[in-house]
This record gives C-alpha cells, structure tokens and sequence, in this order.
C-alpha cells in the first residue's frame, strides 16, 4: 500500500540521484530508502529509477509521479498544521516565507510585532530569494510567503499583490545620478548586481531585461555577488553602480554607502510584492496572522496595490 513514507523517500531519491544522499538527507539508512523506494515500486507495479554508476536516474514514470508526490505530502503536511493550529499561536512555530530583500522592509518588524501579539511561539522567516520560497510553497514546507512577483508565476499559486516598489539607481558619483536613467546609459553601465544564485528567475532582473531589451539593447554586469548589502558596499566604493528597490536604497545607503544617492529609471520601473501561498489551501490562524502583520508592514514603506 503506497505511503507517506514511501513518498518522501522518493522524493528525497529524486532530487538528490542518489539512494545514499537521499538516506543523509532524510536521516535514514541507505538500505531503508532502497526498501521503501522497492515497496513502492512493487504498490505502483512498475521501475522508478535506473542504476547509473554510484546514482540514479528517474524514470519518465518517476517524471510524472514527482508533481503528484510533492502535491500528496503538502496536503498532508497542510492537515497536520490544520489539527495543530490551536496551539500554534500559543506555544508552537510560525514559519513565514520571505525573499531576502523584503526582510530589509519588514523583517525584524515583522518578528516582533508576532512576539508582542504571540509571545510564546517561536518564529521562522524563511528563504533567500522569490525562487526559492516558492519552492518551499511548493513543497508544502511552509504555508505561506510573501514575495517579489513577475507576469510569469507557478501554476496552483494564488498571488495577492499588495505593494510595489521603484527600482532605483544607485551610484557614488554624483554625476550618474543627475537626471533619470535611460535604458542606453543603463546598459552602457558598470553594474554590480546581488542575487546572482537566482539571476535567471529574480523579479528585479527580469525587470530590467524587459526595459533593455524593449530598448534593443542587452544587459550586463561587471560584479556579480548573493546578497544586496554587498552591492551597496561596493557602490559605496565607487567600484560600480547597481539597481535595487527603493525601500532598500532607503535602507542599505545611509549606513552601507552614506556618499552614495539614488535616481529613478526612465521610464520608472517597478517591483511588485505579492501575498502568496497554494491555491485552495485553508490557512492556519498562524499563517493569516503573519500575511495580516507583513502586508501591513510593507505597505508602510513600499506603495500598497489594492487587490480588486
């Protein structure tokens, strides 16, 4: 009979190609993994992986199984947390998904506005980027996020957008940011840009790819680096400029790069943050609190967008 367990094990031995890395990964023995993954094969009368040397590989029936895996283990998770949300605003763990930027708006504001209201919970702010907390989403690891937004979002995800936020440059020399930014001078710039892990799916970059491209022109980077406290150091130094929202040049400039100033785009350019979490999913009392308190505290500081 197919099994939560069985699932899980599967789905560690699919993302990690390996039976042994799925076992370190889980906290299981290696010949434990093996055996559930064989019980499920047997439950499912057919092969879910290929030995290839020291790994696995799927099978294009392990390729249709993954989604419905991944789906069947978030709502088991999301019944567990409907049985334990009585509790979990007293005693229990709040675990919220938000991109690293959006912490600089609302992070550490966030938390305690939770632990004044809910003293006894322990809290957990969770991923680095859009990305990756939509992955998490995914997974059901948590229950809901808030995060930077594109035209492109993951199917079976109700976005709720609720702020935007100007992209702005930002630069050490006075002389750059005198007047509005053009796509031309944008993309004959010498940029840092953070987030560097995720440039292919981060909101900002695909932001300003649309701007340079309806432009005809490309853009490029002449410093890559992970987080947005780095790129403003290094345009404190005058060593490049970079783009970032603006509520975090508010933030970030006056301690991180205080000779450093900001202009707008032209034309302006936007991120938009969005509430989201699983279509159709019932929401703990833990999860609305912490959609209630960030929507508040971004809207403080960023532009609200009210839904329709």
């Amino acid at each position: 009979m197919l099994s939560l367990h069985q699932l899980r094990c599967f789905l560690a031995t699919y993302e990690t190609g390996s039976l042994t890395a799925a076992a370190e990964q889980l906290g299981y023995a290696q010949p434990s993994v093996s055996e559930q993954i064989r019980a499920l094969e047997k439950t499912l009368k057919t092969t879910l992986f290929r030995r290839v040397g020291r790994g696995v590989v799927p099978t294009t029936v392990a390729d249709s199984l993954r989604p419905h895996a991944e789906a069947t283990l978030a709502a088991a998770e999301e019944a567990r947390r409907a049985v334990a949300s009585v509790t979990a605003l007293e005693t229990g763990t709040i675990r919220f998904g938000m991109f690293g930027t959006a912490r600089l708006y609302a992070g550490a504001g966030l938390v305690a506005d939770v632990l004044a209201r809910h003293p006894g919970v322990r809290v957990e702010l969770i991923g680095q980027n859009s990305t990756d907390v939509q992955d998490d989403l995914r997974r059901g690891r948590i229950e809901a996020a808030m995060i930077a937004v594109t035209a492109a979002e993951s199917e079976g995800m109700e976005v709720i957008p609720v702020a935007r936020d100007e992209l702005v440059y930002i630069s050490a020399d006075p002389q750059a940011i005198q007047s509005p930014v053009t796509a031309q001078r944008l993309a004959n710039a010498s940029l840092v840009m953070p987030e560097t892990t995720w440039r292919a799916t981060d909101s900002t970059r695909i932001v300003l790819r649309q701007m340079l491209h309806e432009a005809g022109r490309n853009p490029q980077t002449r410093i890559e680096v992970e987080d947005v406290e780095t790129a403003v150091e290094l345009v404190g130094l005058g060593l490049a400029d970079s783009v970032i929202p603006r509520g975090a040049a508010e933030q970030l400039l006056p301690r991180l790069a205080p000779h450093a100033g900001f202009v707008s785009l032209r034309p302006r350019q936007f991120d938009t943050f969005a509430i989201v979490h699983r279509a159709g999913a019932t929401l703990s009392p833990a999860a609305r609190l912490m959609i209630e308190i960030a929507t508040k505290r971004i809207q403080e500081i960023a532009d609200p967008v009210h839904p329709r």
